[in-house]
């Protein structure tokens, strides 16, 4: 039987939210927006959670959310780093040994068990696999002077959501390297693996209401989701 584990992220400062509260701990229908995530990878056929917290947070996290749920799944609490791949990074650490490893942003609190399923379902013949949704809107690429540059073809153009799903080697390997290479400009899973994985990403299959909670509007709309 193989082994997964969920990594999930939840120590964004929330700056765009014009807030005190970080976002993750906000309440949207009477819960915190992380717990939404963690409860649907708890129901799932992940095997183990690692919950990346900021510095400071673990012990409130594990109190207030994984205690107060009883989130049996989050093995480990960890403290994140000062960038997204270096959070990343930490929980790829905490992992002694998996087969799969599924990366999701805790302010994504509508991921659902289908979608979990998807990812591992697709990792079975892939090793590298980033949930998305086909853009509903035509994207154009500017230059460094804001003008347009070129419009892709609408048909392969991807709006990119998490969970991103990988073989835990290839993607504790990537990461070694892309953290060795002291790059910056990496803002996702799948670019780390695409940069020094040396293996192609599949796409599949999200949902347009896997949403990221970013600012006050988005709370309007998760509350909409749930209500």
């Amino acid at each position: 039987m193989s082994k997964s584990v969920a990594i999930v992220l939840s120590g964004g400062k929330g700056s765009r939210m014009n807030s005190d509260i970080p976002k993750q701990y906000m309440e949207v229908c009477g819960h915190p927006i992380l717990f939404y995530s963690l409860r649907t990878f708890e129901e799932s056929e992940i095997d183990e959670i690692v919950l990346v917290t900021a510095p400071g947070d673990e012990e409130f996290c594990r109190r207030e959310i994984v205690e107060k749920y009883n989130l049996t799944k989050v093995g480990r609490i960890v403290a994140g780093g000062s960038e997204r791949f270096n959070s990343v990074y930490n929980g790829l650490l905490a992992i002694e040994e998996a087969d799969y490893v599924l990366i999701h942003d805790g302010a994504r609190p509508f991921v659902t068990g289908d979608i979990i399923s998807r990812n591992l379902e697709a990792l079975k013949s892939d090793r590298a696999v980033v949930t998305g949704m086909p853009s509903k809107d035509t994207v154009k690429i500017s230059d460094d002077e804001g003008y347009v540059s070129f419009t892709p073809n609408r048909a392969n153009v991807w709006n990119v959501q998490t969970p991103q799903s990988f073989d835990f080697h290839l993607v504790k390997d990537a990461y070694t390297k892309l953290l060795e290479s002291k790059n910056t400009s990496v803002t996702d899973d799948a670019q780390a693996v695409e940069l020094f994985g040396n293996c192609r990403v599949r796409f599949v299959e999200g949902s347009y209401t896997n949403i990221k909670i970013t600012t006050p509007d988005d709370l309007i709309v998760a509350e909409k989701i749930l209500g």
